[in-house]
């Protein structure tokens, strides 16, 4: 069975953070950062070069597929700033209309800049994501 490309690593979070050019992205990155610490209680991980995940949760797909990713994580990417919802986001319909300005993928949430969109609702979806993640799945 094939592993994921993405593997948590030992690289610096505080070092990949502080590493990030634009001021605006990197204080964006720290609030996200505190808001994911306090909707998991676990401390940041690099996964690869550029996604900083919290907590791990096991996933196994009907095809028999399964591993091991981030309950949730953040990568503050040139375009925007990726925010992993890994429970994705129809469940959580109320608060997205409520939330401000952003994209959406399978599981991506995509804010240009944190001013773009209300905080508390961001770190409502983010605890509320996490507590599914772990009522569903084996996490830790």
């Amino acid at each position: 069975m094939a592993k994921n490309k993405t593997q948590p690593t030992k690289a610096s979070v505080t070092g990949f953070i502080n590493s990030i050019e634009d001021p605006q992205k990197r204080a964006d990155a720290r609030k996200v950062a505190a808001m994911m610490r306090r909707a998991t209680g676990k401390r940041a991980k690099m996964w690869g070069s550029s996604m900083v995940g919290y907590g791990t949760y096991h996933y196994k797909y009907e095809s028999g597929r399964e591993g091991d990713f981030m309950v949730t994580g953040f990568s503050p990417r040139k375009q925007a700033l990726t925010v992993y919802i890994m429970a994705g986001f129809e469940r959580f319909a109320p608060l997205m209309k409520e939330l401000g300005k952003y994209k959406t993928g399978k599981s991506c949430l995509y804010i240009k800049r944190l001013s773009d969109v209300d905080e508390e609702i961001l770190e409502r979806l983010i605890t509320e994501s996490v507590m599914h993640m772990r009522n569903t799945y084996e996490t830790w």
